[in-house]
């Protein structure tokens, strides 16, 4: 689903913005909110309470620093550093850039981030509560950015299936897909061995319970969940796929559309969400704060 707002005022007097869901399965737009300038602590009690509550933020027409992003997204936690050191914004090793584009014959970013489904750092023992993507550059056609909502998955699961998974854990891997997405993207680096020693399998319950809402959601993901633990390899197979085709059906799903210095904040144990993609010579770079989570149970 595409983002159509309706109509939703917000009850609390706090502060002069407005929270305006979307038409679609989860999602809302901040109005009247300039990043420029820190929140005082009634603003931020609000933008915290309408994360938990829709799961995605949209604020537009954010014309912030890279400094600024990274003082708001710290307000919600500590942040996480990426292993991929190669594609820190210089300064700012906080900051993650997603790009496609290539300057004296190398990349500046990541180029291929999202291309499975995933929820960002799942694979570590203490996940990403959450992610804000800021837009540098547009491409003028393509880029979108699906998000599905994995409460949803789990609210609507067959029965039959709910109580099969319920109690189970599943191995998350970085590594899971890197050998595909190297195939397909020659510019994604080799990995050294000290980065590969930072990302080490790890197992975590495939339904997991939201730490601040107590709502449960599915947490597998085609990019980084392998396995699931004391199962056959084709029971877990054709358990895991059942789960990932469930998570993505369209009803759980809505399509961001980027507008120029969007920046939108979503929350990872939520969501899992998926790059579109676009063309090839169309530039595209956005800057990327993960803030640290809990460890999932």
């Amino acid at each position: 689903m595409s983002a159509v707002p309706v109509s939703a005022a917000s009850s609390s007097a706090a502060a002069p913005f407005k929270i305006q869901l979307f038409d679609a399965p989860l999602g809302a737009e901040l109005l009247g909110l300039d990043l420029t300038t820190r929140l005082n602590d009634a603003d931020f009690s609000r933008v915290h309470q309408a994360h938990l509550d829709h799961h995605l933020l949209v604020f537009r027409d954010q014309k912030i620093t890279p400094a600024q992003q990274i003082e708001f997204s710290r307000r919600f936690g500590a942040l996480q550093i990426h292993v991929l050191h190669q594609f820190q914004l210089p300064g700012h090793p906080e900051i993650l850039i997603i790009s496609n584009i290539k300057e004296n014959g190398e990349p500046i970013g990541l180029g291929d981030a999202g291309h499975f489904w995933h929820s960002d750092l799942s694979y570590v023992e203490v996940p990403s509560l959450g992610s804000m993507l800021h837009a540098q550059e547009l491409p003028a056609e393509g880029g979108d950015t699906l998000f599905a909502n994995m409460h949803l998955a789990w609210d609507t699961l067959d029965v039959h299936l709910r109580n099969k998974v319920a109690n189970l854990q599943a191995e998350h891997s970085y590594l899971a897909q890197y050998a595909e997405l190297q195939r397909r993207n020659p510019w994604r680096p080799n990995l050294t061995a000290e980065q590969i020693a930072k990302v080490k399998p790890v197992l975590q319950p495939v339904v997991r319970t939201h730490p601040e809402t107590g709502r449960k959601a599915l947490f597998v993901s085609e990019h980084f969940t392998t396995r699931i633990a004391g199962l056959p390899a084709d029971e877990s197979r054709d358990l895991l796929q059942q789960l990932f085709d469930h998570s993505v059906k369209p009803e759980h799903v809505y399509r961001h559309r980027w507008q120029p210095h969007d920046l939108i904040f979503w929350d990872n144990r939520s969501l899992m969400h998926l790059a579109a993609g676009c063309p090839e010579h169309l530039r595209r770079k956005l800057y990327r704060t993960t803030i640290e989570g809990d460890v999932p149970f």
